[in-house]
């Protein structure tokens, strides 16, 4: 089983919550943090699901949102 790390933010009354390492756009949302994450966590597993594990990042993808930092 992949372990995956997501990031949650909180943006205005709402939180966002998306995945590192993830090729593509997936992104949760909610009202709460816990909600967020739910969603963000069910949308990787749908993306995965249907676009093959190759959409899994290895290595030095991992960190490249980072990059510009």
């Amino acid at each position: 089983m992949r372990t995956s790390k997501f990031i949650v933010e909180k943006r205005g009354n709402a939180y966002i919550a998306y995945p590192l390492g993830l090729k593509g756009i997936v992104e949760g949302q909610g009202d709460s943090y816990e909600q967020a994450l739910e969603d963000a966590k069910s949308a990787a597993r749908s993306h995965i699901e249907t676009s093959g594990s190759e959409t899994c990042a290895d290595g030095d993808d991992f960190l490249r949102p980072y990059e510009q930092f």
